[in-house]
């Protein structure tokens, strides 16, 4: 009991922390313009300012060194859509429209494999809400270069129906994916060609374009604040880029694991690009620019991507890949960089996750509060040495079926099939999840059970399962 009151208390104290640093900015001063910059299946080990060895990042670790680094950052769920779909609404999995990348009912039906098989894809809904809806709400004008993923072959769910003023990139992934030398993509709501790279040509390169649309927005706005999503595919699958970039002559690498530094290499260099454009605008001080990864670096049995994760040690030595719901699956790396605000070089330990995107952005903009399971974090950016209350985070995710995922301070529980028992570790002494405790401490097993049983919250695109008959 005295640990549950804990839990609801301290959700408590930080929404009235979060509450009272909702204050307007004084008049006549600019609002922070929010960039945030989303890799796509990059590990937690993948940059070298978290401890990759092998694939230099100077551009990332640009922005620790100028900004703020969280070490126990998560990311929304260990697959792309349920992921993003987090990011922007504030919603954890076990309340999001979107929980995994297909649906188990609802959604619209498409083909996914060279055998067409059927699948339904999950879709925002009109009654959901993003925070660049909010966003522009609030007079901020907003972008999303690059990926979107939350459409689910509904052309009503749009990032254009979504708050977003202008949109360039793709929307859900089909079966013939864009690739990194697409012919076309979308233009808002309108798809377009890209002849430099039509009949198989490569003349325009994915990272590049999302690269040079985000500077083009931020030209365009630059005297107005803005919101600019940089959702860059890189260095998901299949693994492409123009050359192999600096990596050509390692010798004893083989054409993939060149292949997949030279992406990240390209991803980096377009950071770069990106704060040098704040920098001669004269808007590094007025920016608050946030990094991350979707979710874990792939890995699949006796493919190219378990060569290459394993080469590189993309998980940062942790448990799990993309789709585990171990830390190698969902722990991201997490940046924020705002110059003159961030204590530069700063660390945290704090917990995060990206449930908290949403209440951060809306509160740095002076805009109201919405719904969220998310709490701001801009209490933690002002004050690199807070210490973070003790919450309970949650995730669910249904591939290949229904799993459970809860953290509360060093305690995360994981229950890996409906009905199963929970596994627990403490991520103190134990970050690589090596030892299951559940049998030591049937306390806090309890606890997270009664947590994650009340976060979890049955959807028209994942039902709960209909009840066993009874049998008299």
């Amino acid at each position: 009991m005295i640990r549950r009151e804990f839990i609801a208390s301290a959700l408590a104290a930080i929404a009235t922390a979060s509450a009272s640093a909702l204050a307007a900015p004084p008049s006549g001063t600019r609002r922070p313009n929010i960039i945030f910059i989303l890799a796509d299946d990059m590990g937690y080990g993948d940059t070298a300012v978290y401890g990759q060895r092998r694939i230099a990042t100077p551009n990332i670790d640009r922005l620790a060194r100028e900004g703020m680094r969280f070490t126990q950052a998560y990311a929304g769920a260990p697959v792309c859509g349920p992921s993003r779909c987090s990011l922007m609404t504030g919603m954890h999995t076990g309340h999001a429209r979107i929980r995994d990348n297909t649906a188990l009912a609802g959604g619209k039906l498409g083909t996914k494999g060279k055998g067409k098989q059927l699948w339904r894809r999950p879709n925002l809904l009109p009654e959901d809400r993003t925070v660049a809806q909010y966003l522009r709400d609030a007079g901020y004008r907003t972008g999303l270069m690059g990926k979107w993923h939350l459409d689910g072959f509904e052309t009503q769910a749009t990032p254009i129906q979504f708050g977003f003023d202008e949109f360039k990139g793709w929307l859900t992934p089909l079966e013939t994916t864009h690739g990194y030398w697409p012919a076309q993509r979308m233009h808002g709501d309108t798809l377009v060609d890209i002849p430099e790279n039509a009949n198989g040509k490569r003349g325009r390169y994915d990272t590049a374009m999302i690269t040079g649309d985000s500077i083009d927005f931020i030209e365009r706005h630059k005297s107005h604040p803005f919101f600019l999503y940089a959702a860059y595919n890189s260095p998901h699958s299949p693994f492409t880029a123009p050359d192999f970039g600096p990596y050509a002559d390692r010798a004893g690498w083989s054409d993939d694991e060149k292949t997949y530094a030279a992406m990240i290499h390209y991803l980096d260099l377009g950071i770069g690009q990106l704060l040098d454009k704040l920098a001669a605008s004269s808007l590094d001080r007025d920016t608050v620019v946030f990094f991350a990864s979707d979710n874990g670096p792939r890995s699949e049995p006796t493919t190219q991507q378990t060569r290459v994760a394993d080469f590189f040690d993309s998980n940062g030595g942790l448990t799990g890949y993309k789709r585990d719901m171990y830390e190698g699956g969902i722990r991201t790396p997490w940046i924020v960089r705002w110059p003159g605000k961030v204590a530069a070089g700063a660390v945290t330990d704090v917990p995060v996750y990206f449930p908290d995107f949403l209440p951060t952005a809306l509160d740095l903009a002076g805009a109201p509060r919405e719904k969220s399971d998310g709490v701001s974090l801009k209490p933690f950016l002002a004050d690199a040495q807070r210490s973070g209350e003790q919450r309970f985070l949650y995730w669910e995710f249904y591939d290949p079926e229904f799993r459970q995922v809860a953290r509360w301070g060093k305690w995360k529980a994981l229950r890996m099939k409906r009905g199963g028992p929970l596994e627990l570790y403490d991520l103190e002494r134990d970050p690589k999840e090596s030892r299951n405790i559940a049998d030591r401490h049937p306390d806090i097993v309890k606890l997270m059970a009664d947590g994650m049983a009340r976060e979890h919250v049955a959807s028209v695109e994942y039902p709960d399962p209909a009840p066993e008959p009874v049998k008299g």
